[in-house]
């Protein structure tokens, strides 16, 4: 009995030993880096301050783009960071070197308060940008003045 344990023991781990074998696998050589989306597109608006806007009432600001490299730059695609911003662009359009391009994006204004929102823009050649906007809805009274009681007890002559 204790010569089958030895015997099963030492198949089991001579076993495990050749399970650990190494397998090469060959890396690809040729992988491309992502290029550097600052030293080929020039942002205006990349962080955007709507300021105080009203609660509910929707907002828009342009970002523009200039292609300042000497290749052709295509806008594949643009993620928004919640269902509250709207994107308004041209998917898979191709800006030439020296040209620019825009995207309109709205904001519902339906966030109390202070609010930060991201977008990420994607280019050709694994290139992309992350752009913020920020700012801070109110809410307008309901009525220009505070209700005064004082001044309906004068109205029907009560003191």
């Amino acid at each position: 009995m204790k010569r089958i344990t030895l015997i099963a023991s030492v198949l089991f781990f001579a076993f495990s030993a050749n399970a650990q074998q190494k397998i090469e696998t060959p890396v690809a050589t040729t992988q491309t880096q992502p290029k550097d989306v600052n030293k080929s597109l020039e942002f205006t608006n990349a962080e955007y301050n709507f300021g105080k806007i009203p609660f509910g009432k929707p907002a828009e600001y342009e970002l523009s783009f200039k292609n300042i490299s000497a290749d052709t730059v295509t806008l594949e695609r643009v993620q928004v960071s919640c269902g509250c911003t709207t994107p308004k662009y041209t998917q898979g359009e191709k800006i030439a070197p020296g040209k620019s391009a825009k995207i309109i994006l709205g904001f519902n204004g339906n966030s109390d308060g202070h609010f930060t929102k991201y977008v990420t823009l994607f280019f050709n050649d694994s290139m992309s940008k992350q752009v913020i906007f920020r700012g801070e809805t109110f809410k307008t009274p309901e009525s220009s003045a505070p209700a005064n009681g004082g001044v309906q007890k004068m109205k029907n002559g009560i003191n």
